[in-house]
């Protein structure tokens, strides 16, 4: 299942600046795989079903967000496209990513409130209530926890953590971004 080409991952969450990311490598010239096609493969990797991934990851050069940005994906895809290079993007902590992912949520369910449960069934995003499932597959929450702020930084956490000792014999195949850093003068 190995490939010789080179792919590049953006493996960090979402609100990390993987969409200046997708920006940044389109405008190097590296052919991007579509956000809006990728995120439909959501089901596949809750069941930890790799293989439309992986054959999907065979369309372009680079990728990001879900479900590259998820649990388990960077390992399987590191081990189907080897020489591959992984971008974490970050954000300063965790509280700081959930303050972001808050507003955004916040300002694409259009309520000017924390969305609720019904607010993500009802809303259309990539197919009926998507944004919902997501959720729970993500996040493993229901109703009453929903965007409960533990819940969310812990995975955040966890994602960083796990991807930092994945990569951590190899740093060559590793770049951290932290988007909250100010610009190298």
């Amino acid at each position: 299942m190995s490939e010789s080409r080179n792919k590049i991952f953006v493996i960090g969450r979402n609100k990390t600046g993987t969409t200046s990311m997708l920006v940044a490598l389109k405008s190097l010239g590296f052919k991007m795989g579509s956000q809006a096609v990728a995120e439909l493969l959501l089901e596949d990797w809750a069941r930890r079903d790799f293989r439309r991934i992986v054959e999907y990851c065979r369309s372009a050069d680079a990728f990001q967000d879900v479900p590259f940005s998820l649990d388990y994906t960077y390992v399987v895809l590191d081990q189907a496209f080897p020489n591959s290079k992984f971008i974490l993007t970050i954000r300063r902590d965790s509280s700081e990513w959930y303050d972001s992912l808050m507003r955004f949520h916040t300002r694409m369910i259009g309520k000017n409130r924390t969305p609720t449960a019904a607010d993500l069934k009802q809303f259309r995003y990539r197919k009926p209530e998507f944004l919902w499932q997501a959720a729970q597959l993500i996040y493993g929450v229901d109703e009453s926890t929903l965007y409960d702020r533990k819940i969310y930084t812990s995975h955040y956490e966890s994602h960083v953590k796990n991807v930092r000792e994945y990569f951590r014999h190899r740093p060559d195949d590793l770049l951290v971004l932290n988007v909250s850093d100010p610009p190298a003068p």
